[in-house]
């Protein structure tokens, strides 16, 4: 019996990510990284800029006789734009094509039916809260700390 669906959530996130066409030249990283100030696009999954949490989450009974739980969860994500140049409203657009996809890839198609349950390892999953991050001390650089919500039976 899975204790979470966390961590099948994470990677079925992940392989929704890469294999999104309108994602093709983002970076995509699983969790913190080192900044390669060389890669202008990317998205993390489990990490934001001064964030703990990778995901947080509760769990709690679904009903009386304890056979099953529910959990919701929420994965932290960040995406960023960024340029040797000062032109923020260019990185600001871009961070929120980057988060327009991130929103179309959780959506389901003909192609990804099962992308809203992150490939059948939740009930549904969708992107929620955001907040907008911009600097200038390094070229411009824009960012959106995202949070992708899911429900889970377990």
């Amino acid at each position: 019996m899975a204790t979470s669906r966390v961590p099948a959530a994470v990677a079925a996130l992940l392989d929704i990510l890469h294999a999104a066409p309108s994602l093709a030249e983002v970076h995509i990283e699983d969790g913190p990284t080192a900044v390669n100030l060389t890669t202008r696009d990317r998205i993390y999954v489990g990490w934001q800029p001064g964030g703990e949490t990778a995901v947080s989450l509760q769990q709690d009974f679904n009903g009386a006789g304890a056979r099953t739980r529910d959990e919701a969860f929420d994965i932290a994500c960040y995406a960023e734009s960024r340029s040797g140049d000062k032109d923020m409203a260019t990185r600001r657009e871009r961070a929120f094509e980057i988060l327009a996809a991130v929103e179309d890839a959780l959506r389901a198609t003909d192609a990804a039916p099962t992308a809203p349950t992150l490939n059948g390892t939740v009930l549904w999953a969708h992107l929620t809260v955001g907040d907008l991050y911009q600097d200038k001390s390094d070229g411009a650089k824009a960012g959106v700390n995202f949070q992708v919500a899911c429900r889970a039976r377990i």
